[in-house]
């Protein structure tokens, strides 16, 4: 069964998303996740209604009451350093800025530089939008491009308290799990040595947990169940020093 599940994982995306992506780009589902391009024409295509972002498999509504009992447990840090890799165009970078009260830095980082310049409009009002205001006076939000599977450039080692990773795995494994497992190194660098590292994902447990766990000895790694949201169940895989 976990074979079986394993393989519609890679042959599909979450419902919701992939119907997006069939909407936008016709046959672009069929093409690598892990490919630049693809993520370019995706991020230029039109966009549903007044909505000014798109997220994967769920958005920052869904996901807030997880994250913030995990904020206010977080290592004392004044702001806290939230990291998003593979941000894209989800609301997750701009859900935490705007709506979380406790203060946080947040750097959302995608290789596709039309994520980036449409994220960076959106932040300073453009687009029709209105400009996107703090939650708490001490909050930061900045986008960069950058390869989350070479964050030296953006990213010193041990500098962010939390880092998240949307379905950012799922597509570079797309192009083969060495990818994915350089991804896991760099979000593992980066982390505060009692930081923690979120993948948020569709991919069931009995999947995803043995490649963790092989990708982060040392640490401890433990999964939670999110949702179900619009009728699919979803899996936020926890990864932390262990103790």
């Amino acid at each position: 069964m976990a074979a079986l599940r394993a393989t519609l994982h890679v042959a599909t995306l979450a419902a919701g998303a992939r119907r997006a992506l069939l909407g936008r780009e016709g046959s672009l589902a069929g093409n690598c996740l892990a490919h630049r391009c693809l993520w370019d024409k995706l991020h230029s295509g039109p966009r549903v209604g007044s909505v000014p972002t798109f997220d994967w498999f769920f958005g920052y509504e869904e996901a807030q009451g997880f994250l913030l009992p995990l904020l206010q447990e977080a290592p004392a840090a004044y702001p806290l350093r939230v990291l998003d890799v593979g941000c894209g165009t989800s609301s997750l970078c701009t859900g935490l800025y705007t709506k979380c009260p406790i203060p946080v830095d947040v750097l959302g980082v995608d290789f596709s530089p039309v994520a980036v310049a449409h994220m960076n409009s959106l932040l300073e009002g453009g687009q029709d939008q209105i400009p996107l205001y703090p939650g708490h006076p001490a909050s930061r939000l900045q986008f960069i491009q950058a390869d989350a599977q070479n964050l030296e450039p953006v990213a010193p080692s041990g500098s962010f308290q939390l880092v998240l990773d949307k379905g950012t795995w799922d597509a570079v494994a797309r192009g083969g799990l060495p990818g994915a497992y350089q991804l896991l190194s760099e979000c593992l660098r980066v982390l505060s040595p009692r930081g923690t590292l979120i993948q948020f994902s569709d991919e069931d447990p009995d999947v995803r947990l043995p490649c963790l766990e092989q990708g982060s000895q040392g640490w401890t790694v433990t999964v939670q169940e999110l949702g179900p949201f619009r009728g699919i169940p979803y899996f936020a895989y926890l990864v932390q020093v262990s103790h």
